[in-house]
């Protein structure tokens, strides 16, 4: 598993929704008066020195294209959406009203609220971070309407042939002589939200397909409804038979979509479910938008392992999601499942992403899935340690933490269109509880922690910066240890330990997943000891903590305990 290049981006996402938001309410179903929205200018060079003195190098703002609402913004000349077809008082960040706009919810001045995120973009480089942002390419949502698209720019739909299912010149999927049919028993913004537009019905003649691929007027409640699937070209009825000579006009408009974006200083793109859009359209895309803008990253959520390679060497994406592979595993180890095993680590790298490891992107928390503190997953998030650690130095690819993980957030409650689920809701407005007190009304000094969480935030900051600043883990080779030590006293299946190392270092991943101290003595297989040239007495420092071993002899190896749930990273001097 050698690699000469550095693709460890280390990535903050926040959604700048919830990120400054300080209002503490957390009325279900709450209006923005009531339970307030953080802003852009919330995010300020302060904050963005202390995401930058955790390790991070990307910053992910997650949720800031305009995107359908509940929150009337008429009076800045914003046409009403239906809340009949909006999920949450605050609306998904998925189903984009405006490629070329800005969330209203997100500006001080709302007029100005490209030139706030302008602002940011350019606030986030001076803070020696980039900016990733999110391309939702599959589907918008059922009001799209772009009011301030430069000139000479075609709206999605504007030339559409209705009167047909399907042409790949359509940017849109039709249901011709079908009304769109508001999926019955929904109640939008629940009993807190009266308005004459909540009536249960929708003016879409003919339907338009949903985003999940449901070609019907008449989605469920738990279908993506809200969204009107894109057109690449595909035929979903005659076997997704591909149209894509001459190339289809919607290509051309996400082009487009990305350059607008990329002019402004936009470093990379976070893609929404990549498997939804032919390979064939990445394939064109992102080749051509990295000649116009060099170095621009691409990162792909993808769940289709079966899939990878493909997307990653044909697609052109420099990352996937490594969502159904390595968090899986490691969260059935976290949450001390029956039957997990320290050996699905090593199914992850030496089968699905085999040769492609470098380029898959890991995480133990996101947008879509549980808190690692929340009651389903671990109820404790000291429990993450060791996952933490494999999933921050398995490999030369990315890592990426989500706000408030660093303080334990466990998302509590029930929050209105998002219920008590252990996420926190992208849809409602809402306070973050937990990630609040760090961000202390705007001072960012974490001063409202408590001693716990200052001390897991420590762990997140000192373990990110170990891997920033140490070639071994940010670009070094990759070595496991199981086999040799797998016959070892103390070994069982929940120890995971392998080698990162160049010419010059050479570190020591330990972690122990057991709910208790553990101790083991570690061989090092001779192959290994004569490619590092290492022999004779050495002293193995923890860049975790101060914790020191030394050992006489390598070739003997060496007698290290670990803590419950905990792990190592020993640099070898």
């Amino acid at each position: 598993m050698e690699t000469s290049t550095n693709h460890k981006l280390i990535i903050y996402q926040l959604l700048p929704r919830l990120f400054g938001n300080a209002q503490t309410l957390n009325k279900p179903n709450g209006s923005v008066e009531e339970n307030g929205v953080g802003k852009l200018n919330d995010i300020t060079d302060k904050a963005l020195q202390e995401i930058r003195g955790m390790g991070f190098t990307h910053v992910w703002y997650t949720g800031v294209i305009e995107h359908a609402t509940m929150t009337d913004y008429t009076a800045f000349g914003i046409a009403n959406d239906d809340p009949d077809i909006v999920k949450g008082r605050a609306g998904s960040p998925y189903a984009i009203k405006d490629y070329y706009d800005i969330a209203p919810d997100l500006a001080v001045d709302v007029n100005n609220r490209v030139g706030e995120y302008e602002a940011l973009i350019q606030r986030t480089h001076n803070n020696g971070l980039k900016v990733l942002m999110d391309l939702v390419p599959n589907h918008v949502a059922r009001t799209y309407a772009s009011d301030v698209k430069p000139d000479g720019v075609r709206d999605f739909g504007q030339d559409d042939d209705k009167n047909k299912a399907f042409d790949a010149k359509n940017d849109f999927y039709y249901i011709p002589g079908r009304h769109f049919v508001v999926p019955a028993g929904y109640n939008p913004g629940g009993d807190e939200l009266s308005t004459p537009l909540k009536d249960g019905r929708f003016d879409e003649d003919p339907a338009k397909a949903t985003g999940n691929d449901v070609f019907s007027a008449t989605p469920s409640i738990n279908d993506w409804f809200e969204t009107m699937k894109l057109n690449y070209g595909v035929d979903y009825r005659d076997y997704r038979r591909g149209y894509f000579d001459p190339i289809p006009p919607l290509w051309n408009k996400i082009y487009d979509i990305l350059c607008y974006w990329s002019k402004k200083g936009v470093d990379g793109f976070r893609c929404d479910m990549v498997e939804m859009v032919p390979i064939e359209f990445w394939a064109w895309v992102i080749p051509k938008l990295k000649s116009a803008y060099p170095g621009t990253v691409f990162i792909g959520e993808a769940y289709d392992k079966n899939k990878y390679y493909d997307y990653i060497l044909k697609g052109g994406f420099d990352y996937l999601y490594d969502k159904v592979g390595l968090y899986d595993a490691i969260k059935r180890l976290t949450r001390n499942e029956y039957g997990a095993s320290t050996w699905e680590i090593n199914n992850v790298w030496n089968n699905h992403s085999r040769d492609i490891d470098q380029h898959m992107l890991r995480f133990m928390e996101n947008h879509d899935e549980q808190r690692i503190a929340c009651g389903d997953f671990a109820g404790n998030p000291w429990l993450a340690v060791p996952g933490m650690i494999v999933t921050a130095t398995l490999n030369t690819g990315p890592v990426m933490v989500y706000f408030g993980q660093e303080v334990g957030e466990p998302a509590l409650g029930y929050q209105g269109f998002s219920g008590n689920d252990g996420r926190t809701s992208i849809f409602d407005y809402c306070g973050v509880p937990e990630h609040q007190k760090w961000l202390n009304n705007g001072a960012f000094d974490g001063n409202n922690l408590s001693d716990g969480q200052k001390s897991l935030r420590g762990f997140y900051q000192t373990l990110l910066n170990a891997v920033h600043n140490n070639d071994a883990l940010k670009n070094g080779n990759f070595y496991e240890l199981m086999m040799a030590n797998e016959h070892q006293s103390g070994f069982n299946q929940l120890l995971y330990m392998y080698m990162r190392y160049t010419d010059e270092q050479q570190i020591l991943v330990l972690c122990n997943f057991n709910r208790e101290a553990r101790k083991i003595w570690i061989k090092f297989p001779d192959d290994l000891l004569m490619r590092l040239n290492l022999g004779g007495g050495k002293q193995l420092n923890d860049l975790l903590s101060s914790a020191k071993f030394s050992t006489k002899d390598v070739w003997q190896g060496i007698e290290i305990e670990l803590q419950a749930s905990s792990g190592m990273l020993l640099n070898v001097e």
